[in-house]
């Protein structure tokens, strides 16, 4: 169950003279690693507690009738974490042992030139929800300044490019900024909902009670659909977990980490999305930073709240939304990291987010993220497929540097993998993650044994006829 740990070895030290990547995507060293299981479980924290997860749970309710219940709401939600946090610590630990992000992490399945198709394929999806989470978080500033104004001021562009100016100038820090911006993201944001949580119980419980908890709901294909949204929220996260576990402190075992991810996501995803669903049953209203304010009626702590509400925009985005499409832009290009999150940034200004979330539903989200999860399941797949069947955890990690090496070129049997488990996917999007995740990795499996006998990506797995 080794690893090649080419960032701790001599063979690590001559990455560059290998290699023309930026050296943000060299692999981190021990010393490197600044990030500590609390810190790392707050990151986590402050990720779930976030404005597209409280939206995910008010797109149960469509013009005042909910599609599940609570009680068919929370089996689903725990349903979903469950395998989000195994698939997560099975992904993130070649990253962990590595210390290689998740766009060299691809280079293992689909070669040099054929990853970078794939990671486009994780960069696009964050960019969009950086610029989602950036308008929410910009129509929450637009409250503050309208309050503060006296109505004078009402104007949710201007906020939504200020904020993405400040969070541009922030993820220019990386994680260093990542690290206490979430601690104190998930604090305080947490307290802001606790007292949401308490006026809607006191002040909204029996419209909550007729409109979500006693629904009739369904434990049909709406009930396996919205599983499916739950993961694929978090596809594009775990599926570039390399990129968050390479940052984490060295000699956590892999059951502790599994830990990371499961309680904190529990915790933060749970909570946020019963306030989601409980706003829209409360007020009809769908988007979150609308309905606060209908809840609250009162300009001061409408100003509080959606101070809290900027935090947390802020805050998933440094987790979730900008290092990754950075790598990739940073890969493609061979630009810096610096100038790539500043790219990265303007992207995301013209993701027209506003598109996905009306007052009335947000079925339009949850149609962007059944699409965009219908590849990303697939790529997941082949990853473990490769990692955990085809190389038994052993991996030359310096061989995926070499621009010559074994890794060279294209795969074509995980592009191919990928195509049929994307295909399968769309012919019910609706559970297309499932359906895609489990087709792309048996047909990885099977084109790896049976298909292109000269491939170059045998060496080194249980296909390899040259070894002994």
């Amino acid at each position: 169950m080794s690893t090649n740990l080419a960032g701790q070895s001599a063979e690590g030290t001559q990455l560059q003279e290998v290699s023309n990547l930026d050296e943000s995507l060299n692999p981190k060293r021990d010393n490197e690693r600044t990030v500590g299981p609390v810190a790392y479980m707050f990151m986590w924290i402050g990720d779930g507690v976030n404005l597209g997860n409280m939206t995910l749970g008010a797109s149960l309710i469509a013009v005042g009738v909910a599609t599940l219940n609570a009680l068919q709401t929370f089996v689903a939600a725990i349903l979903a974490i469950g395998i989000i946090s195994v698939i997560f610590a099975l992904n993130d630990r070649f990253g962990y042992r590595t210390g290689i992000p998740y766009v060299v992490q691809l280079r293992m399945s689909f070669g040099i030139k054929g990853s970078v198709i794939s990671s486009f394929l994780r960069g696009v999806p964050a960019i969009v929800w950086y610029g989602f989470q950036s308008w929410v978080g910009g129509t929450a500033l637009n409250e503050i300044v309208k309050v503060l104004s006296g109505g004078s001021f009402d104007n949710v562009a201007i906020c939504f490019v200020i904020l993405q100016a400040v969070q541009i100038v922030l993820s220019l820090y990386g994680f260093h900024a990542i690290k206490w911006v979430e601690t104190l993201a998930s604090v305080v944001i947490m307290l802001a909902l606790v007292y949401v949580f308490g006026l809607l119980l006191t002040q909204h419980s029996e419209d909550i009670t007729n409109v979500w908890v006693n629904a009739q709901g369904t434990w049909g294909l709406p009930f396996f659909a919205f599983i499916m949204v739950f993961l694929g929220n978090y596809a594009a996260i775990f599926l570039s977990a390399a990129d968050y576990s390479r940052e984490l402190k060295s000699g956590i075992s892999d059951k502790k980490r599994s830990a990371l991810y499961f309680v904190p996501i529990i915790i933060a995803y749970g909570f946020v999305l019963t306030i989601g669903a409980m706003m829209a049953a409360a007020t009809g209203i769908s988007n979150p930073v609308k309905a606060f304010a209908v809840i609250v009626d009162n300009p001061y702590i409408t100003v509080a709240v959606s101070a809290f509400i900027v935090i947390g925009a802020v805050a998933v985005n440094m987790v979730a939304n900008i290092v990754p499409p950075a790598y990739v832009i940073s890969l493609v290009t061979k630009l810096k990291y610096k100038a790539s999150v500043v790219i990265t940034g303007l992207l995301a200004l013209c993701s027209f987010p506003w598109v996905l979330v009306q007052d009335s539903s947000a079925k339009g989200l949850n149609t962007f993220i059944l699409i965009y999860s219908a590849f990303l399941g697939p790529i997941v797949a082949i990853l473990l497929v490769e990692y955990y069947i085809l190389r038994k955890q052993k991996v030359d990690a310096a061989e995926l540097y070499r621009e010559d090496g074994a890794f060279k070129g294209y795969n074509p049997s995980a592009i191919l993998a990928m195509l049929i488990g994307a295909g399968a996917a769309f012919l019910l999007v609706d559970i297309g993650w499932i359906i895609g995740f489990v087709t792309a990795g048996i047909a990885y499996l099977l084109l790896s044994k049976f298909a292109f006998k000269g491939s170059s990506f045998k060496k080194g797995t249980i296909y390899d006829t040259t070894s002994n």
